[in-house]
This record gives structure tokens, C-alpha cells and sequence, in this order.
């Protein structure tokens, strides 16, 4: 497996750590089953943060932007603090127990990953799969960059909203769609709305749609543009809602994505009236020459109310993409990019998850990656910022500006003819000389500014990890991966790109299996945000934190959160970690993020579980200090066949329970079933080994019997060793702890547990389904029992409990186990009897199995005055409750006016007070009060 490589500003978060937790626990089972396994880890560069978060870093320390230092100076900065803060992302990986082959760990700039994203770019290029385009990108006037489509965050606004933007003091209001009017030639004019009036500066024409009787005499008119009186054609399109706005829509092609597929349909001039830093051009009045888009915005509004073209503003509920890295709002550019044709390689993709050689996990996700793939549009991979793969593309001029004779080449085939990738100056030369047919004495190069996007580098991971395009041992052995464990989040954005450029570039699969898990929120179902105070550092819940210590940490990291915002985030802190987070644990931690049924549903995470599994732990560690007593020091091994003569039935029973949880758990990990292994290990420590199996042994381990001592003690080692072992994938730290203080048998010489044999069925003792049988009957009675005491409050120590038994073969069953189940009942005192009276006076009774009546006498156990007590005050609660209920129902027309859904409810409701109120008539009759 490859590890999904986090970005190297990063620290982990809860997403990364349910990640390691899923891949370890894998990698680590493979392992212990003997199977010869590779985990490689990364570091992405991550160039938009890295610069963003150097940039800032610079400003703090030295007062100084990029631009000062130039583009050499500043990416020696960028290594530099790569050297320093870097490898902070690898020990933290370390420190939550993954167990990743450190010698292989890859960084995305490191010489041998930039050669194998030089070579892909090249030979893409030459195959004409990448190519060049003049097309609208994303964004960012903060960054001065294009972004990706998963670094633009759709917020929904419902209406007016005031919203802060970087570069301007006031804040700026969207949610609003304000009414202007063009003249038409005819002397009429028509109305159109829009959400962006700044851009209709670069309105190239007005679009209606030709099924709208009000437009329909207009269509093939011109309208006259108030600002720079340009002629712009009204056109019909049926993509125009005629029910948005006005029905009569602005055409900005070089600023909206719409637009721009309109303005392509018909021949429209695409005028570009925003620049790269968020300024308006001249290009098409130089009025506002100069003004911030949103100050512009403003400005032409009062000059369309001047020349009385301005009709009104309403509200307009609308989406805001905001680039998630400034919190700047996305300005739609027409930029020259790179780009990577997609169609061919999409359907390549989706065919192999149709015939089965690429599987998706879980299949409900099949249907996404088919929507996705097949709407797949071309991939613009260039960003503009400085640190990052620079596009290994050199632009072509000629000497005396004499391109080669004859070229009749249109304009984007030969923009895309003069750009020569190479991996040098030099093999660009040359290949510019062989294509064009110039000596290259005449050809001059310069090489692109633009880095490549994040995204190319890390889809080449899986095969670059082990060194392509060189065809080393590593790529042979272990490429493709077995599995893509990952998010589901960037199914798209990462695990199809590695797809399409694995077939691509290698001819294969990068890996034959996707398992997808899903997002970690807090314990209310909402997404990790700052702004809420609800982020978690896994640090912290391994380490433990004061509420103060998270109050602390809201001003930490690259995320400045608002006044409004901070007060905001304290208050959720308080309200969900009112005495901060206790210390848990690294392996508590991990064990309860694979509780959750990752398959389909978001893990809902509460603290409070973590802790849960903390006591778990505990309880482990008990388990074992018990085990090492029981032992003593002298204590060697011996195989299990050599005292079995001498296993009780409870020895079996355990063993039994042992090997049922190896196969669940073997099954589980298998199917990707993490619940399902955590339930088996859970099951088998605490219902079984610790609950029932020590309990019941603790009488033959003080006992005279030494065949029955030398047995139990080691049936106990056995499930201690196995037990650790079946635990080890998901708990390192402690297993390993604990493997290292029990004594090994002779020839094993495992020197660590994560090297140890994985526990499977076919290595345990055979399981007798008689003895299973009869220890599940007996724990009837014994739960029964049980739950007298706790119905009674009995605690005392003088506990006297009859099983009456209906006839003899049941009683000789019970009597075999008499003394588990006083062990587990912890009554001193159980007769088994068979026929006969059975006793009546001061006795709480309970049925088991329909032959079996279970008494507890209650005469001496508890204070009969104070537990009469306590049942008439019961009881009148519970009256009290169910004539509150019976009043609510007792209305008029219930039937009619009360929701089916709540009526049933209240049913329910009714029906557990009536049950409730006839067992405490029980017990005050048992008691001695006459009802």
C-alpha cells in the first residue's frame, strides 16, 4: 500500500489518523499472517500552503515578499523551511503507531519524484494528451494563482450578506441581484439582472430564450452599451431560464463559466475587464482603469443610476465559491493553461471497474465514479506560484522572429507547436530544431513560469514511489498496490487521477482495490471546523488537554479565525469538552475510530468513547498483571495437547471463544469489516477472558488440584498470547508491551508481537459445540441471577440462591457447573434442586428456560423495610408519569388530529410504564406487602 501522502504544512487531524488506523491495522495483520508486505510513505509539497504559509512567514520575520527576494531566493527559503518544520507530519505519524517503511519514505520535490513528474508531463505532452488552451480558470486574486476545483468551497448564502474579503477594509455585500436596462437600437430597451455588475463591462452580448413571447421581437436586434457604446447581438438560447431574473441574461464570456460555453456557441468576443490581482483593465473603459472589482462595483452602479438605466435590487439567495486557501472570493479568468485531455482515459477507467479488475469498496460508490468520469471535463494542471514542479515546457521563438515556411498551422495548433517539454534546455533545443526544422543557433527558449498542480504529482504516486520511469526491483515487486485505502472525499480529485495516469503512463492498474472510509465529525454529526471549536488534534486525545490548553489552540495554525468567529469556537469548546480531554492513549484512540462502521456513513466521534476504550485498555493491562500472578516466575509454556487431559469444561469453553474470535476477526479484516474485528477482540477480553473465564478459575488456581492448576495456567497463557496478538493491528503499543513480559514457549522465537503468527482457528484447540452449549444454558441462570440482584439492591455478602429444576437430567447439568455459577453470581450459597417444594418465604423468583425457576432469598441479604420503601416510591413515579401520559391522549379527536408517529410513541410509552408499574407490584409482593 501507499499512504495517502499529507501535506507537509500540515498536522495530522482525526481524518489522517482514522487513515493510519485502517492501513496499519492492515498492513500489520498481512504481516503477522506471514505475507510479504510494503507500506510506503509520503510527504506532499503542497504548493499553494507551503508558499502560502512560507509567504506569511517571511512577512512576520523579515518584512519581506516574495517578490523581493525573486524566484531563486524565495524557493531556497521554501527548502528551508521544509528542513525545519517538515518532517513534524512523519513524526506524528510515528507517534500514532504507524508502521511504514521509513527507507522508502518519498517527498513530492525530491529529485527522484520531479524526474518521474518531468517525464510524465513530457510524454504526454508529446502525445498530444496534454496540450495548451486559452480557457476561463479558477481564481484566486489572494494567491494570484489558478486553484484546483477541490480548493474552491461552494458556501450557500440565503440572501443580503455582508462578508469580509481579503484586500478590503469594509466588507463587501453579496446575495443581491440588481435590475439595469440596455438601449436597444429600435429605441426600446431591455432589462437584465445579474449578481456580478461589475463584469458587465465585458458584456459581449444579451442572451433570451427563444420560447419567451416578451423577447422574441428583439432577438437578432443589438443593444447599445451604456458605458463604452460597444454593439452587442441579443441571441436566443434555450439555456437561458426564463424564469431567473428578468429572463434576459448579461453574456460575460472571459468572466463566467456559463458564459463562456454561450459565448463559444455563438462567436462571441470574449473581453477580458478583470485582472490577475482582482484590479479592473482598460480593455474596455478606462473609467474604472485600475479599481478593485469590488469597489468597481459600486462605481458602475452609480453610474447606471445617473444615466436612469438602474431599475432595482433584490435579494438573491446564491452560492459563493471561496477559495479555501484565502478565503478570497473566485474570480472566473480566461488564462493560456495547460491541460490534460481526460475523455479517452476516463472511459478506460470506468471500463475496468466495470469488468471487475478495479473493485470499489463500498459499491455504492461505483455510481459516483461512473457520474464523475463520465461528465469528465479536461484537467487544467498549471498553478501560478513558485514553489512547485515547474512545467518542464519551453516556449519557442525564432531569431528575427522568421517562424519555419509554409506553416499554415491555426492559431492554438501552433501555440501548442512552439512548446517544447523536455527535462533541459538542452534536449528542448534539439527537439525544437528536429520539429521546426531551424538550426539551433536561430531558436531561443524560455521556460514557463507555472508549476504544475498538486494533483499531477501525487496521481503519479503509487509507481513514482518505487522509482519510474526507471524499471527498479521495487516497481517490479510491488507495482501495482494491492489496495487504495483512502477518503472518500477525494475519490475524484486523487484515486481517479492515480487511475487515469497509472494506465496512462504504465499500461496498468495502479492498485486492484479501492476502499474508500468516510469523513470523521464531531459526536453532533458536524464537519471538523475551526470556526466551531470542534477541530481535534489526535495529539491531544492521546496526550490529554485543559479546556484552557484548546482555548489556546484556536489562535494557533494558519486559519486566523474573526472575534465573532473565536467567541463562537470558545463557546463550542466549552459546551463539548467542559473539562477537556482526558489523557486516552494512542491505541484507545485507534481501536475506537475502527468501532465505527466506516462503510457509508460519516464516524460521528465522541471523546467519551475514546475514553470507553481507554478502560478497555485497562482493562487488558489487568487482565494480563492477573495472568503473570497466576503463573508466577517459574512458569514455562507447555503445548496445549500435553494438559489437555486436564481441561475443565470452562478451559474448553474459553478456548472455544478464543478460536471463534480469531475467525471473526480473520473474516473481518478480509472484508474490510473493521466493526466486525473490534467487536470479536471486545467480546472475547471482556465478555469472556475477563468477565467469565478468570472469575471462574480463581478457585482452581488456589486449589490443591496441580493437573488442574498446570491446565488453567496454561489455557491462560494461551489466550493471553493469542489474545494480544489478535489485538496487535490495532493496538501496537500496548500488545507489544504486554507480548514482552509473558513468558515464551520453547522455539518461539518471535522477538516482537507484530511479527508473531496471527491467530487462526486452524491453530486452536477444536471447539466442542456440547460444552458451548451447555455454559450458554447455564449463563441463563446465571444472568437471571443477576438481575434479581440488581432488581433488589441485593449487595450483601450472605446471598442464598435455589435453582428449582423441573427435572433430573437438567439438574445434573447445572450441578456440573455449580461452582461457575456461584462464581459468576457471586453467591456463596446456590442449591440445584430437582421436584420437591420449593421455597416461598422473603424469595425473588425469575424463570429461566421454561424448566428452570431461579429464587433469591432476600430474608437476610437486604433491609426488607428500606427496599419496601423504595418500591412504593417507584411506584408512585411511575403512577404519577403514566396519568400525565393518559391526560395527553385523553383528548379530543386524538385518533384524528394527533401524527400516526406519535401516537405510536405514546403507545409505547404507555405500554413500558404498565410493564414497569407490574414488576414493582412484584417485588412489593415478594417483599411481604399485600397489593
Amino acid at each position: 500500500m501507499c499512504l495517502p501522502p499529507p501535506n507537509v504544512t500540515g498536522n495530522l487531524h482525526l481524518g489522517h489518523t482514522l487513515t493510519v488506523a485502517i492501513q496499519d491495522s492492515l498492513i500489520r495483520w498481512h504481516r503477522m499472517r506471514g505475507v510479504p508486505t510494503l507500506w510506503v510513505p509520503g510527504c506532499d509539497h503542497a504548493g499553494i500552503a507551503t508558499q502560502v504559509v512560507v509567504e506569511k512567514s517571511l512577512w512576520h520575520n523579515k518584512q519581506l515578499r516574495r517578490q523581493d527576494l525573486g524566484r531563486d531566493k524565495f524557493v531556497e527559503e521554501v527548502w528551508k523551511w521544509k528542513h525545519e518544520k517538515g518532517d513534524e507530519i512523519y513524526n506524528q505519524l510515528k507517534r500514532i503507531g504507524a508502521s511504514l517503511d521509513w527507507d522508502r519514505a518519498n517527498f513530492t520535490m525530491d529529485e527522484k519524484f520531479s524526474q518521474a513528474v518531468r517525464e510524465a508531463f513530457i510524454r504526454l505532452h508529446d502525445e498530444g494528451v496534454i496540450y495548451r488552451s486559452n480557457r476561463l480558470v479558477n481564481w484566486s486574486c489572494s494567491l494570484n494563482s489558478a486553484i484546483s476545483d477541490i480548493e474552491v468551497e461552494q458556501e450557500q448564502i440565503s440572501g443580503r450578506t455582508k462578508r469580509h474579503v481579503p484586500g478590503y477594509e469594509e466588507p463587501v455585500e453579496f446575495g443581491i441581484l440588481v435590475y439595469f436596462s440596455y438601449p436597444i437600437d429600435t429605441g426600446d430597451e431591455i432589462t437584465v439582472a445579474t449578481t456580478r455588475i461589475e463584469t458587465m463591462l465585458g458584456d459581449t452580448a444579451i442572451a433570451v430564450n427563444p420560447n419567451d413571447s416578451r423577447y422574441k421581437k428583439f432577438i437578432g436586434r443589438y443593444a447599445i452599451h451604456p458605458l463604452n457604446k460597444s454593439r452587442l447581438p441579443i441571441v436566443a438560447d434555450l439555456r437561458v431560464d426564463k424564469d431567473f431574473g428578468t429572463g434576459a441574461v448579461k453574456i460575460t464570456p472571459a468572466h463566467d463559466y456559463n458564459d463562456y460555453e454561450m459565448g463559444r456557441s455563438h462567436i462571441l468576443d470574449s473581453v477580458s475587464v478583470i485582472d490577475e490581482a482582482g484590479l479592473m483593465t482598460g480593455e474596455s473603459s478606462v473609467q474604472f482603469q485600475g479599481m478593485k472589482r469590488f469597489h468597481a462595483r459600486k462605481a458602475i452602479l452609480n453610474v447606471l443610476k445617473d444615466k436612469g438605466l438602474y431599475k432595482e435590487t433584490k435579494e438573491n439567495p446564491m452560492i459563493l465559491p471561496i477559495c479555501s486557501r484565502s478565503g478570497d472570493i473566485v474570480e472566473p479568468l480566461l488564462k493560456p493553461q495547460w491541460y490534460v485531455r481526460c475523455e479517452s482515459l476516463a472511459k478506460q477507467a470506468m471500463r475496468a471497474v466495470e469488468t471487475g479488475d478495479l473493485k470499489i469498496k463500498p459499491e455504492m460508490w461505483v455510481k459516483t465514479w461512473n457520474y464523475w468520469l463520465g461528465d469528465i471535463k479536461d484537467w487544467c494542471i498549471s498553478r501560478q506560484l513558485w514553489w512547485g514542479h515547474r512545467i518542464p515546457a519551453y516556449k519557442v521563438t525564432v531569431k528575427g522572429d522568421s517562424l519555419p515556411k509554409g506553416d499554415t498551422s491555426a492559431d492554438v495548433e501552433m501555440e501548442n507547436r512552439l512548446w517544447i517539454s523536455a527535462h533541459t534546455q538542452r534536449e528542448a533545443r534539439k527537439k525544437a530544431s528536429d520539429r521546426l526544422g531551424i538550426n539551433q543557433d536561430m531558436i531561443e527558449l524560455k521556460q514557463d513560469d507555472d508549476v504544475l498542480d498538486t494533483w499531477f504529482s501525487s496521481a503519479l504516486f503509487p509507481f513514482a514511489a518505487h522509482g519510474w520511469p526507471e524499471q527498479t526491483t521495487d516497481l517490479a515487486q510491488y507495482y501495482p498496490c494491492s489496495l487504495m485505502e483512502t477518503g472518500r472525499d477525494i475519490l475524484f480529485f486523487w484515486v481517479a487521477r492515480m487511475v487515469l495516469m497509472g494506465l496512462k503512463l504504465t499500461n496498468k492498474l495502479p492498485f486492484n482495490e479501492v476502499y474508500l472510509h468516510s469523513m470523521v465529525h464531531d459526536a453532533h454529526g458536524r464537519k471538523m471546523s475551526k470556526s466551531l471549536g470542534n477541530v481535534i488534534d489526535p495529539v491531544d486525545v492521546i496526550n490529554g488537554i485543559s479546556l484552557q490548553g484548546l482555548h489556546d489552540k484556536l489562535s494557533q495554525g494558519n486559519v486566523k479565525l474573526d472575534a465573532k468567529e473565536l467567541k463562537l469556537a470558545i463557546a463550542g469548546q466549552k459546551a463539548d469538552y467542559p473539562n477537556g480531554i482526558p489523557e486516552c492513549g494512542t491505541d484507545a484512540l485507534r481501536f475506537t475510530l475502527c468501532t465505527h462502521k466506516a462503510q457509508g456513513q460519516d464516524v460521528n466521534l465522541n471523546i467519551n468513547q475514546v475514553q470507553d476504550y481507554a478502560h478497555f485498555c485497562n482493562k487488558i493491562w489487568n487482565a494480563a498483571k492477573f495472568t503473570l500472578k497466576a503463573l508466577g516466575d517459574d512458569f514455562t509454556p507447555r503445548p496445549l495437547e500435553e494438559v489437555s487431559q486436564s481441561f475443565s469444561p470452562m478451559d474448553h469453553w474459553i478456548l472455544g471463544k478464543l478460536s471463534a474470535a480469531a475467525e471473526t476477526c480473520n473474516t473481518g479484516f478480509q472484508e474490510y469489516d473493521f466493526p466486525c474485528v473490534t467487536s470479536a477482540i471486545y467480546r472475547f477480553w471482556v465478555l469472556h477472558l475477563c468477565d467469565v473465564y478468570l472469575e471462574t478459575i480463581k478457585s482452581i488456581l488456589q486449589g490443591s488440584d496441580e493437573a488442574a492448576i498446570m491446565a488453567a495456567q496454561n489455557v491462560l497463557h494461551h489466550c493471553l498470547d493469542a489474545g494480544l496478538c489478535l489485538v496487535s493491528p490495532l493496538m501496537p503499543y500496548l500488545s507489544e508491551e504486554l507480548y514482552q513480559r509473558i513468558p515464551r514457549r520453547p522455539g518461539d522465537d518471535y522477538a516482537s508481537v507484530c511479527v508473531a503468527a496471527y491467530p487462526t482457528p486452524d491453530k486452536l484447540p477444536t471447539r466442542s459445540k456440547q460444552i458451548e452449549d451447555d455454559i450458554d444454558y447455564v449463563f441463563g441462570a446465571v444472568q437471571s441471577i443477576r438481575s434479581l440482584q440488581g432488581q433488589y439492591g441485593v449487595k450483601s455478602s450472605k446471598k442464598h440462591v435455589t435453582l428449582c429444576c423441573n427435572d433430573t437430567e437438567t439438574r445434573t447439568k447445572l450441578s456440573n457447573y455449580s461452582s461457575v455459577i456461584s462464581a459468576l453470581s457471586r453467591c456463596p450459597s446456590v442449591d440445584i434442586t430437582s421436584g420437591g417444594s420449593p421455597p416461598t418465604t422473603r424469595c425473588a423468583k425469575a424463570t429461566v428456560h421454561q424448566n428452570i425457576d431461579v429464587y433469591l432469598n432476600l430474608q437476610d441479604a437486604i433491609n426488607i423495610k428500606e427496599a419496601l420503601q423504595l418500591a412504593r416510591n417507584r411506584k408512585a413515579k411511575l403512577v404519577g408519569k403514566r396519568e400525565k401520559l393518559l391526560k395527553q391522549m385523553d383528548v379530543k379527536d386524538y385518533a384524528t388530529r394527533v401524527p400516526k408517529d406519535a401516537q405510536e410513541l405514546m403507545q409505547n410509552m404507555l405500554d413500558k410504564f404498565n410493564t414497569d408499574i407490574e414488576t414493582v407490584d412484584t417485588m412489593l409482593q415478594t417483599l411481604g406487602e399485600d397489593r
